[in-house]
């Protein structure tokens, strides 16, 4: 059975930190993609950050380019995603999901698996 779980999320000031895990299990993770999408209140969900395991590319949104980092724990089939400079813009709930293309990709619909999100709020 696969689990995809994601953990971290809180209430920072603007211009903080804050590092998001995605826990995984149930399939081969090194045979798959690895995405972080999220979602404002009325507004449309959004990758924010993928990266391939197979190919170790990754893909950064432009709003989060420079302050976003993702990184891969293949021994813990684990993601993360280190965030900085937080904006008030960056609140929404962040999910993790696993795309079992080996190819980086970006759009939700190649995405199989996904977390219950994470709430991220921004205080500015």
């Amino acid at each position: 059975e696969v689990h995809v779980a994601e953990s971290g999320g809180g209430l920072v000031q603007a211009g903080g930190s804050l590092t998001l895990s995605c826990a995984t299990s149930g399939f081969t993770f090194d045979d798959y993609g690895i995405g972080w999408f999220r979602q404002a209140p009325g507004k449309e969900r959004e990758a924010v950050s993928c990266i391939s395991n197979t190919e170790g590319s990754t893909y950064y949104a432009a709003s989060v380019r420079g302050r976003f980092t993702i990184s891969s724990d293949n021994a813990k089939n684990t993601v993360y995603l280190q965030m900085n400079s937080l904006k008030p813009e960056d609140t929404a709930v962040y999910y993790c999901a696993a795309s079992p293309y080996s190819i980086l990709v970006i759009t939700a619909d190649f995405y199989d698996y996904w977390g219950q999100g994470t709430q991220v709020t921004v205080s500015s």
